[in-house]
């Protein structure tokens, strides 16, 4: 069973989605650490919930970003975590945890991307007035957004639109997307 670390900075909609999948056995892996940026986050309790290993830590209280990921590059590898799954995690991801799990980091963004990349995009979208907007999952490289889109799916803006709306639209497609697309990374345990 793949060992997942998923790191979240906020709510946590896709930490349950991912969670829910492997209770239901829709997704084949464990998710061996939540890594939190953020002290009170309401994602570190649904994990505890969960039983789930939690580390927090605090980016300011490192001297620079590459001490501050060494300490979660080590606590990755002592739990055998095989693939990182960001999920509302609020910082760039450098090159520190980019070499060793090249091409096995992920993300999950609410638009159509290269479209609306960074914060905010669905008041992106909202105030450009477009019609379309969407979830992306693509892979993780030193960039904001701009890493190589797994799959993608539309989400219709309509006219009256709040943007609650369109959030709860999008997150209905993300939390069964999510968990889809990383069934469909990771390969299959080979039995001999």
């Amino acid at each position: 069973m793949k060992q997942l670390a998923i790191f979240a900075s906020g709510t946590g909609s896709n930490f349950d989605a991912i969670v829910k999948a492997i209770e239901e056995g829709k997704l084949d892996a464990r998710v061996a650490l939540l890594v939190c940026d953020r002290v009170g986050a309401a994602v570190i309790e649904k994990a505890q919930n969960h039983e789930i290993d939690t580390v927090v830590y605090t980016p300011k209280l490192f001297p620079d970003k590459s001490a501050y990921e060494e300490a979660i590059l080590h606590d990755l590898r002592s739990r055998q975590v095989e693939w990182i799954v960001l999920a509302g995690y609020m910082r760039l991801i450098g090159p520190t945890l980019l070499a060793p799990y090249e091409g096995r980091i992920m993300n999950i963004h609410p638009s159509l991307l290269p479209a609306f990349p960074g914060k905010d995009a669905i008041g992106q979208a909202l105030d450009k007035q477009v019609k379309v907007t969407g979830v992306t999952v693509h892979f993780v490289d030193d960039g904001m957004d701009t890493g190589p889109i797994i799959a993608q799916e539309p989400v219709p803006i309509y006219d009256h639109d709040s943007r609650e709306d369109v959030h709860r639209r999008i997150q209905t497609v993300e939390h069964r997307l999510y968990p889809e697309v990383i069934q469909s990374l990771l390969p299959k345990e080979e039995y001999k």
